[in-house]
Order: C-alpha cells, then structure tokens, then sequence
C-alpha cells in the first residue's frame, strides 16, 4: 500500500466518522491560544478532561499543558472509551457538567454526542490549518485529536520471530491455546471498533473460533501489551499499537505484528462539551492538544499517529505505507454495538 493510499484509508474512516449528514451550520472561525485566552483560563484555573488515552499518555499531555500554563490545572479522568460514553451520557441525563473536554477512541461517540447536541463548536487553528478535511467535522464540533491500530504481537522471550503469527487466522491455531490475551469491546472504543472490522473482514466465524482458544480477558486494549511484555502471556491477539510501541523502546520483549489479514485503524475525536463548566480553560487545553508541539509528543512519547501534516513519525516504527489498513464506518457501527456485544459475551463468555 502506497502512502497515498494509506492516507486515502485514514481519510475514508474519519470522513465516515465525521457524519456529513449531522452537519447543522458552517464551522465558526478558527481560534488561537491567545493572552486574552489564557487570562480567562487562568481565572476558572481548573480544566476536566475525560479521556481514553493511556493514563501515562494522557498526563504527559497534562503536565506539558501545565507546564506553559501553570495558573491552570488539568484533571485527568482516564477510562475505557464506552465507559467514558456511559459517563457522559449518565451525567447528562442528568443535567450535572463536570467534564469541559471529552476525547475517545470510538467515533461512534461523537456521531451520537452530536445528534444530543452536546458539544460546542470550536476549531482551534491547527486544525483548520494542517487537518486534512475528512479528518475534522464540517461543523467544527469534532477532529480527530489521534490515530492509532490494533495490532497483534508477542514476546520476543516466548515466541521465536519465525514462529509468531503472521495473521489473525493463524491465532486460530492449536498451539496457541492457552497462550493469548486480548480486550473487550464492551470496554474498549479501539476493540469495539476491531472487533467490527474484523467481522466485516474475516466474518463472526473467525471469533467463533477464537472463543475456543481459552483466551484471557481483559477489558482495555491499554492491557494487552502489558500482559505480553510481563509474560503472562506469549501473544495478544488485540491491543494499541502505541503501547506496544512503548513497551518497546523501554526495552521490554514485545514486537508488533502487522497482520496480512489487515490491521484496524482507529480514530479517536475529541470535543468541547457544551455544557462545560470551564469554559475558557477548555478552549485553551483543546486548542494545545492539536498544536504541533503536543501532537509531536504525543507521537514520539506516547507512540500515536498524527493527522498534523508537520509532525514526523520516530525512526524504527513501522510506515503506514507499509502496512494493510482495515477501517471502520461510524455510521454503520453505531448500529452494531449491541449485536456485537452479545455475539461477544456468547463466544467468549464475558
């Protein structure tokens, strides 16, 4: 796949994601992080931003956003992404606002969060100016804040080069029963997003199947890689791209595997909620996330793609150009979930 097709495939499934069918009104002008900006933040002198991100991915960004506006901190609250969907939607159902920026890995999401009429409208001028179209929504209530895949991978220390699986139908195999670890859809944005992909691509059958080859559970796709990098386990059978890369280059016994079957790309948006009770820390911090500067850290630290056309991928990682691409369509998802979560609990039994 040439680089020009690898972003073909990345425009497709955020384009997808950004449903141009919910589109209401013209995006408002791009916004800059201005001294005026920063005043108003730093008197709210708090922001809360709900997040799928791995923990130590997600506060790295915090402390880097701290660090150049110290008047105001960040509240990080990490979980799974369908439990950060539920949050919201609990919280709103509710009326109680406590988060100001949302961002998770199922653009399934910001379709729904959309249609609520839950987010406000702000383009931070990074976007408008390096994203490309099908990576942020016409109305500007949305962009894709990161990307990433779910990748299979193993132990180096447990599985020789020649002998690890070279695709998702090879884990079907006897001889890695017992032997592998994978995350839960019904946590997990990326998995869920995987999960559907995969049944597109390889159909329930192959999930069938796997069922059966005692896999251990776990529920977010953050887990995987650590579970393989502390032997629990020999091979994740799903898990984040960018925590394999982490894992990596700290030295642990963790390579990735790029299926030839196809690997599944997710996108995951962030917003501005509408109702957020920080308002103007909120456009600070969602205006910081798409700089260069925390896109840049975000993808040599926290080992994530970026649609920043001036960010440069970490030399040893793999070039999406030399990678298949599996993607997902949001729209269809969104009317999936619950057959794929109740195919999933009847397959592998939670």
């Amino acid at each position: 796949m040439s680089t020009k097709s690898a972003i073909a495939a990345i425009a497709t499934a955020a384009a997808a994601a950004c449903a141009p069918g919910l589109a209401v009104a013209q995006a408002p002008a791009p916004y800059e992080a201005t001294p005026q900006l920063a005043a108003a933040a730093a008197k709210e002198g708090k922001v809360v931003w709900y997040t799928s991100t791995d923990v130590k991915v997600s506060e790295a960004l915090a402390k880097a956003f701290e660090a150049k506006y110290p008047a105001v901190k960040v509240q990080v609250e990490r979980s799974g992404a369908e439990r950060v969907f539920q949050r919201i939607n609990q919280e709103y159902g509710s009326k109680i606002y406590t988060a100001d920026v949302i961002e998770t890995s199922d653009a399934v999401h910001f379709v729904q969060f959309k249609k609520n009429g839950w987010l406000q409208a702000a383009v931070p001028s990074d976007v408008a100016k390096y994203w490309p179209k099908e990576g942020k929504d016409p109305d500007g209530q949305f962009a894709a804040y990161r990307m990433h895949l779910s990748v299979i991978a193993y132990n180096t220390k447990l599985v020789k080069k020649e002998d690890a699986p070279k695709s998702h139908m090879d884990l079907l195999d006897p001889k890695w029963q017992g032997k592998m670890v994978k995350a839960h859809p019904g946590y997990s944005g990326t998995i869920m997003t995987d999960t559907y992909a995969l049944s597109q691509a390889l159909g329930w059958g192959y999930f069938e199947k796997l069922g059966k080859q005692k896999v251990m559970q776990v529920q977010s796709s953050t887990e995987p890689p650590k579970k393989l990098a502390q032997g629990e386990r020999a091979v994740e059978a799903d898990g984040n791209e960018y925590n394999v890369f982490l894992l990596k280059e700290s030295g642990s016994p963790i390579e990735p595997v790029y299926a030839t079957d196809g690997s599944t790309m997710v996108i995951g948006n962030a917003a501005l909620l509408k109702n957020a009770p920080h308002p103007n820390a909120a456009k600070l911090l969602y205006h910081f996330m798409f700089t260069r500067e925390a896109q840049q850290a975000n993808s040599d630290i926290g080992g994530l793609r970026s649609f920043h056309k001036e960010v440069k991928e970490k030399a040893g990682r793999v070039p999406l150009s030399k990678i298949k691409l599996l993607t997902s369509d949001p729209a269809a998802l969104e009317g999936q979930v619950e057959t794929i979560k109740k195919k999933y609990e009847e397959y592998f039994g939670t």
